[in-house]
């Protein structure tokens, strides 16, 4: 029965996360099945498919069609609704021979002084004799959530048979501008000076019409004083300099812990050098994110800086994940070696941080109207919460152990402070977890684009705390405040012990 208590807190952890991941594997579910839905809906809205042709709407219930409409709504919301801002860069998307009525490109929080750039090359229709007139059918749009909402329901009423006709959204480009014959190549730029956060969309509203092309996308704000392009988003200009300040943070507590441990060299333990090599990896993490940053907000390309931001990405979770597991475990302060489960738990956790980085690369390179985006969401969500259930075992199993050693060893004080570091540990690593996975999310998703540095800013402060508290509770020390205890305290901490024998987590 004690085992059953013990796990109990832990597993209420473990469904809380499942369940908030679940939520967004959800969501993400429906937006992968987005364009499916809202353009079937769109091309039976405007006649062009008839029942012969949407066999699922013969079987349709008037209930069924009612939840479907509102499915559909929200997988309209979704996809305008900023989990994370896109860094804007400059970005080359393929289309082949696609039908799509709609077809999103990128998302971009625009100034007053936006401007987009395109650049199309190799543009071709199915119909050979499509008609020049055909054209005004054809074109890029800039549109907000809200206005693609309205946008929508005129669609789904009828008032409209293409989004290009109504003023709610922003033409950027339309087809009928062209010259003729058709060139294969194209370049255009629009100004956009209404402020917010504006998805770049492409609309195809001529029926059965097949296009091809290559579109090379930049969205970009001016600075009205120097001239100068800043690819970042509104929100996110700011991030290079939040980068560069954190990454100063972490390079003087990485000097801080090399005196500390040259002062207590003779104390200092394997794990407190494997402390300092994660505290040097975060900090190239973050300048290497901070120049990769600052290169796309200059130029809307990485130059590179993007190659050696993955490479410490990845070593920098794994090293974190490793450390987290080995302090659970007390290795290098409780015991020199791991035990078998203890080394199966780093042998899970260490191959899905790797699955997660190649995830996180994928998600990063593609953009989230990438067919594979979802996909790879879902994967790098999943490994996430796994790892994050994995590291809390190794310290449950030493909470469970040191309150064992209290009942055999005679040493209830010592054992007592253990419980309580590790305790204190435990609900630091939980607190952790919640807030960067959790909290960091949520403000992300309700906070204007404006303030998207805002959670970027919460996710470095919360991971500062952790660090910070991790090295203050398990530094080196000359003089062991274990050793120095009297009879009155050891009394006092077996009387504790016996009162609080199943050791809450």
């Amino acid at each position: 029965m004690s085992k059953i208590f013990t796990a109990l807190p832990f597993l209420r952890i473990g469904i809380t996360l499942f369940k908030f991941f679940e939520q967004q594997r959800a969501a993400l579910v429906v937006h992968k099945n987005l364009h499916i839905n809202a353009n079937a809906r769109v091309l039976e809205s405007r006649g062009y498919l008839g029942v012969d042709e949407n066999p699922r709407s013969r079987s349709r219930s008037p209930a069924a069609m009612a939840i479907s409409t509102t499915a559909v709504r929200i997988l309209l919301l979704l996809l305008l609704t900023v989990i994370a801002l896109s860094s804007a860069e400059i970005r080359t998307t393929v289309v082949k021979s696609d039908a799509t009525p709609i077809i999103p490109f990128d998302d971009f929080g625009f100034s007053r002084s936006g401007v987009v750039e395109l650049s199309i090359s190799g543009l071709s229709f199915s119909d050979l004799s499509l008609s020049h007139a055909s054209f005004s059918r054809l074109g890029f749009f800039l549109s907000t959530r809200d206005a693609w909402m309205h946008v929508y329901q005129k669609l789904q009423d009828g008032e409209i048979s293409c989004a290009l006709d109504t003023n709610l959204v922003e033409n950027v480009f339309i087809f009928d501008a062209l010259p003729s014959p058709t060139p294969n190549s194209i370049s255009a730029s629009f100004n956009q000076t209404d402020a917010g956060q504006f998805t770049l969309l492409f609309a195809n509203c001529v029926p059965n019409l097949r296009v091809s092309m290559s579109v090379k996308s930049s969205m970009f704000n001016v600075d009205q004083i120097s001239g100068r392009r800043t690819y970042l988003s509104v929100g996110a200009a700011v991030l290079p300099r939040i980068y560069y300040f954190f990454f100063l943070v972490y390079a003087c507590l990485a000097v801080l812990w090399i005196i500390v441990l040259r002062r207590n060299r003779l104390t200092a333990l394997r794990i407190h050098y494997f402390m300092l090599a994660v505290l040097a990896l975060k900090a190239l993490n973050l300048l290497c994110e901070a120049e990769d940053k600052s290169y796309i907000n200059r130029t809307g390309s990485a130059h590179g800086w993007d190659v050696l931001f993955y490479i410490f990405s990845f070593l920098k979770g794994i090293t974190l994940f490793t450390l987290i597991v080995l302090i659970g475990t007390g290795w290098s302060f409780l015991k020199p070696y791991l035990q078998g489960k203890e080394k199966k738990v780093l042998m899970v956790v260490i191959p899905l941080q790797i699955l997660a980085n190649a995830a996180q690369v994928e998600l990063d390179e593609t953009g989230k109207f990438a067919p594979a985006w979802v996909t790879w969401r879902e994967v790098f969500l999943l490994v996430d919460v796994i790892c994050c259930c994995a590291v809390l075992f190794p310290i449950v199993w030493s909470i469970k152990n040191l309150r064992e050693a209290a009942r055999t060893d005679g040493k209830a004080a010592v054992n007592l402070m253990k419980l309580t570091l590790f305790r204190q540990y435990y609900v630091v690593v939980i607190c952790y977890i919640y807030f960067t996975r959790v909290v960091v999310y949520a403000l992300s998703t309700i906070t204007s684009y404006r303030y998207f540095w805002t959670s970027a800013i919460a996710a470095e402060l919360a991971t500062l705390a952790f660090y910070a508290f991790t090295g203050y509770k398990f530094k080196p020390e000359v003089r062991n405040p274990y050793f120095a205890i009297d009879d009155v305290e050891e009394e006092a901490a077996a009387e504790a012990l016996k009162l609080g024998d199943e050791f809450e987590l």
